[in-house]
């Protein structure tokens, strides 16, 4: 069943149990007050005890032929302590156990409804007789009561119904109208997922329920459209770089083929140029495709780690670099800082700061480098980043001008600022503040000095893969 018929039934079923609890509390109230006013009226009759002891005569009365006139199916009837009973007027009724307590003067008087010999209802009051062992029931006919609790029913049974099909017409209106806004808001899921057009915007207004629900659909197309974005730039920028060391690889390639095809060797000093080229380009593009390979990962989703000693992370990625740039001397200082993270993520980002002070920075330079408090420190002595740079340095495949002719991807800055984001911290490049030239990096990643009591006091050895070049 569609939310809409739901919503009607429900609207329905909900009023035709309020009508019905309202009709019988009011057939309940009414049936009460009827029974209280013939009882009144039973109360009112006024029998004589003379009466009483001249018509029973031995505990014998008279026959049907000879009562009194019965003009309003009254029945008055005598009970004896025995149990026996004789009519003065109307048909003869049962004697119930509470009639004889009346009689034996065990009951002051009592009220019920009983039957006649031809199953008519009767309402009796049974009195003591003063003077006597005798009591009197009075009895009127159920009758009047019985037909206008019928006609009551009847009543109620016709304006319940009216009420529940009125109420099922509104609540198939009141769902139309609620379920509007759903309406436009699927039709705009089915058009995006017909057209794929994430630009689609749903009108919001107010603030309920469905106003938030299509602030949440707008906010989620949003993200889906940012996320497009970022991904059809991602690839457009990598195809880009990837570009250029193929173009590269191809050519020196060819020049090896044709020097192959056509019998003519090259110099060895240029096929070793030739062969050293084609290696730069191929570690160049192992580095793009790794460093691609971890961008291309959701925002937020990680290796699991624990915690991690990063003094000692440092320490492994300064080691690595040194090898790789022994032409520049690097300064270390750690203090023990631990940090929850995955170690090889974390060596990653620390080889990638590095490695961009130590290209920045000139032959027989110096790049020093700190870990104190939770705050890394990498710090080279070059030509430094100007200060309208700055703000670009971590998006993606973003190169400085005068770094364009220097090997690296423009990735390394970015997957240091994405770990630094996934880790709960911060990093950023700046120019050191006494003047000296050069690029300051500051890394902040929460921890402690000291490893808490469920964590190992080492991170564990990095991948000694895990580094790229900035």
């Amino acid at each position: 069943m569609p939310l809409r018929g739901r919503l009607a039934l429900m609207a329905a079923l909900t009023v035709a149990l309020a009508v019905a609890a309202c009709a019988l509390a009011c057939w309940f109230l009414v049936r009460a007050q009827l029974l209280n006013s013939l009882d009144d009226s039973l109360k009112e009759s006024s029998i004589r005890p003379s009466d009483v002891v001249n018509r029973v005569e031995a505990g014998e009365c008279r026959p049907p032929e000879q009562r009194n006139p019965n003009p309003f199916s009254a029945v008055v009837q005598v009970v004896h302590p025995s149990g026996v009973s004789c009519v003065i007027v109307g048909d003869k009724l049962d004697v119930s156990a509470s009639d004889i307590e009346v009689a034996q003067r065990d009951r002051a008087v009592t009220v019920h409804t009983t039957r006649a010999e031809d199953g008519t209802g009767y309402r009796v009051r049974t009195t003591p007789v003063v003077g006597t062992n005798l009591a009197v029931s009075v009895a009127r006919p159920m009758t009047e009561v019985d037909e206008s609790l019928r006609k009551l029913a009847l009543i109620l049974a016709l304006v319940g119904g009216a009420g529940v099909l009125g109420a099922a017409g509104a609540g198939v209106v009141l769902a139309r109208a609620g379920l509007r806004p759903v309406d436009r808001l699927t039709h705009a899921v089915e058009h995006i997922a017909r057209t794929e057009d994430l630009a689609v915007r749903i009108p919001v207004a107010g603030h309920d329920e469905i106003a938030r629900l299509s602030r949440s659909f707008n906010s989620m197309t949003g993200a889906l459209a940012s996320s497009r974005e970022l991904q059809q730039q991602l690839i457009a920028d990598a195809g880009h770089e990837l570009r250029t060391p193929l173009t590269s690889l191809r050519t020196n390639i060819d020049l090896l083929v044709r020097s192959e095809e056509t019998g003519r060797p090259l110099p060895e000093e240029d096929r070793r140029d030739l062969l050293a080229s084609v290696r730069a380009q191929m570690t160049e593009l192992n580095a793009l495709i790794g460093d691609l390979q971890e961008l291309s990962r959701p925002q937020g989703q990680s290796q699991s780690g624990g915690i991690v000693s990063l003094h000692e992370v440092v320490e492994r990625a300064v080691e690595r670099v040194r090898l790789r740039a022994p032409q520049v001397t690097i300064v270390a200082q750690a203090a023990p800082w631990y940090v929850r993270g995955e170690p090889s993520e974390l060596e990653r980002t620390v080889v990638n700061l590095l490695d961009n002070a130590v290209k920045f920075s000139p032959d027989g330079g110096t790049v020093d480098v700190s870990l104190s408090g939770g705050t890394l420190r990498v710090r080279d002595h070059g030509a430094g980043i100007p200060a309208d740079e700055l703000p670009h340095v971590f998006d993606r495949f973003w190169r400085s001008p005068s770094a364009r002719s220097l090997p690296g991807s423009g990735l390394g800055l970015s997957i240091v600022a994405r770990t630094a984001r996934q880790a709960g911290g911060d990093v950023t490049l700046r120019a050191p503040g006494d003047g000296d030239g050069g690029t300051e990096a500051v890394l902040w990643l929460p921890g402690a000095p000291t490893p808490p009591p469920d964590g190992p006091p080492g991170g564990g050895g990095g991948d000694a893969s895990a580094g790229a070049e900035a």
